[in-house]
């Protein structure tokens, strides 16, 4: 008997332990039941057969059933969660289990080791699932601290994506020698470099940065320069982050390892060594630094007439916060009024071409948490994006596109089979798109789409009709969550969202690896500093890694904004909010408040006096003797009834107010 056909590739498990596996695109998911998971965790990628079919029971639809074969690479073996005792199991007592914090985690693990700290937050390492045993068995690591403590969960949302606050010992070493010697270094690269041509020298250009208040590290600056033509030269200047970063070195390994900064609410845990990202990197106000730099000639209507990519000294003589950079364009007066001007024209000269070509303009409040010294979520803000913001990320994207043709051309014309790092983001599943429009339908829009296929152009008609509408976030929202998500790829097919045909990261190297792998590129075309045919064939496996550290530090920064929202409604519970219903299920409705884009649950009991069933296809809630409807996108009036901090949860009720009559 031959044995059964085997489809490779990531699982995805829900909390309650039921597993999907895509084996074809043009066929619904194997279905996989708890039974047939093997010890296989959410991510892992797996080898998985067709055993069967059954009646799914909530469709009554024929389904197919998967069976995990054999576990290829685990999505992860590190885990971060609270130890409790084995009678909460129902287990020996004498026994202690870790409750993951990861809320795609299905089971608890059987925690080995002597003196287990009950109660406590730990980080501990998968250490394999005997078969016919309940529970998978792991060993610790560290001890966190007490669960509830604020440091505590910080630190336990870093180490549950993987990241660590503290250096390697070899990485500290490398970082004490620049403290030494990385100053007399940039002084002597910067003069030798210049001399030889090797290095434009920007020094005398009117040159600056513009960054958030709280900024520590500053890895772009701007430079304005009038030509005689009547055209704008604009120079686009990033750290030159290569130039103390080498391959080989203890500092480059971990910075690939990491491939990212992670900005929780209160701390950033960077990628690179302190003297790196907030010194010697950095472009400080008032001190010569090294950049690799994107220099445009641009017309009066923003076209770039030419272009030029290479290594700079450049002198930033100031540095600007948004607001106060934004004040400058209010008041019309102030330091650097002609070139913030200038900027600010062509910036909306490039952005006008972007959305005209289909780039979607998405543009969300972003939540900021403040916090007290200790820690205490005091206050929730939602920041608008100012002219400034936008006018920073008009000239970013042009480098980054820019750059990406570039390097593309060079790349052919040395006939590398190695392309750049792009940064791709594929057209929208059709699936999604078509999930979408009957959403939107619910709410009386249209989006025009055939057969789940949707333009740029489209999805900008629909956002500027609801603009100032009470649903405008909300459906902003779900047009986002339709969206594939935007990757780092050697091949490139496009980014959809920017209506883009080449792009990449250039302009971050202090916080993303792919950029520092960007300036590589642009100096080995250079021929200053070649990169080897290993370091070229490595681009495949970073640009997955780099994917892969992106989405577990999206995942941290975002459960640490939930929690902090979470903390700062304690407080609260009792109190009345104004909110829109996010979410429709069949165990209730989902929240969000407008004032802090909290999000929470009304479960079925808390609606209303009647028996409501789930209208799956309309998006909403019928009461079966009132026939009283809750639908998404309508507007309510909640009672914030429990605050679960570790769970980062929030339950609420109707109150009678906005319970339809």
């Amino acid at each position: 008997m031959n044995p059964p056909r085997t489809y490779q590739g990531p699982i995805s498990v829900t909390r309650t332990g039921k597993g999907f596996f895509t084996y074809d695109p043009e066929k619904d998911d194997l279905f996989i039941p708890d039974t047939n998971l093997h010890g296989a965790f959410p991510g892992d990628i797996v080898e998985v057969s067709i055993v069967g079919q059954e009646r799914d029971p909530r469709s009554g639809k024929q389904r197919s059933i998967g069976n995990v074969e054999k576990v290829v690479t685990r999505n992860r073996t590190n885990f971060v969660g609270t130890l409790v005792s084995g009678r909460e199991l129902n287990q020996n007592p004498a026994d202690v289990y870790l409750m993951p914090d990861w809320k795609k985690m299905y089971t608890p693990f059987l925690v080995r080791g002597e003196s287990l700290p009950l109660g406590q937050k730990v980080l501990v390492r998968f250490t394999g699932w005997p078969e016919g045993t309940p529970y998978p068995t792991a060993a610790l690591e560290e001890i966190i601290g007490p669960a509830g403590v604020h440091e505590t969960e910080m630190r336990a949302l870093a180490l549950g994506g993987g990241f660590h606050t503290d250096f390697p010992p070899g990485v500290v070493h490398e970082a004490d020698e620049l403290e030494k010697s990385g100053r007399a270094q940039l002084a002597q690269e910067a003069e030798a470099a210049v001399a030889s041509s090797a290095r434009k020298d920007f020094r005398k250009a009117a040159t600056f940065t513009i960054d958030p208040f709280d900024a520590k590290d500053f890895d772009d600056a701007l430079s304005v320069k009038k030509l005689p033509n009547g055209n704008t030269e604009i120079g686009v200047h990033i750290a030159d982050v290569s130039f103390y970063v080498r391959p080989g070195t203890a500092i480059d390994d971990e910075a690939r390892n990491r491939a990212t900064s992670v900005y929780l609410v209160d701390r950033t845990i960077p990628m690179l060594p302190e003297v790196l990202s907030t010194d010697l990197c950095s472009l400080n106000p008032n001190e010569d630094r090294l950049a690799v730099s994107a220099v445009f000639e641009l017309d009066a209507e923003a076209n770039v007439v030419s272009r030029w990519f290479g290594e700079t000294v450049i002198h930033s003589d100031k540095r600007f916060t948004y607001e106060n950079a934004q004040e400058v364009l209010d008041a019309q007066k102030g330091e650097m009024l002609d070139e913030l001007n200038a900027l600010n024209a062509l910036a909306g000269k490039l952005r006008a071409r972007r959305e005209a070509a289909g780039a979607i303009a998405f543009d969300t409040p972003e939540v900021k948490i403040e916090l007290d010294a200790a820690g205490k979520p005091i206050a929730v803000h939602l920041k608008q994006r100012k002219a400034t913001n936008l006018l920073i990320e008009d000239f970013m994207l042009l480098a980054n596109e820019e750059v990406a043709a570039y390097l593309t051309q060079k790349a052919k014309a040395a006939h590398l089979t190695q392309m750049p790092i792009y940064r791709v983001h594929d057209v929208p599943d059709a699936d999604r798109i078509m999930n979408l429009a009957a959403f939107l339908k619910v709410l009386g829009y249209d989006l025009k789409e055939q057969n789940g296929k949707v333009s740029g152009k489209d999805i900008n008609a629909l956002l500027e009709k609801v603009k100032g509408t009470p649903e405008e976030y909300l459906i902003k929202v779900a047009a986002l969550r339709s969206m594939s998500k935007a990757i780092y790829s050697s091949k490139n097919i496009g980014h959809f969202g920017l209506a883009f045909e080449y792009y990449t990261h250039f302009t971050s190297p202090i916080r993303r690896y792919p950029d520092l792998l960007t300036h590589r590129l642009v100096k080995h075309f250079a021929d200053r500093e070649p990169l080897s045919g290993k370091e070229l064939a490595e681009f495949d496996s970073l640009a997955l890694h780099s994917s892969e550290r992106e989405v577990a530090a999206s995942e941290a920064e975002r459960d640490s904004i939930k929690m902090k929202q979470v903390e700062y409604l304690q407080g609260r519970i009792g109190e009345e909010f104004d909110a829109v219903i996010s979410g429709v299920s069949d165990r209730g409705i989902y929240v969000e408040l407008n004032e802090t884009r909290a999000e929470g649950m009304v479960r079925m009991r808390d609606i209303g006096n009647d028996y409501f069933t789930y209208d799956e296809k309309r998006y909403r809630l019928v009461g079966e003797r009132t026939k009283v409807q809750y639908a998404l996108g309508d507007p309510v009036r909640v009672k914030l009834l429990a605050a679960r901090v570790a769970e980062k949860e929030l339950d609420f009720a109707l109150v009678p107010s906005a319970q339809k009559k």
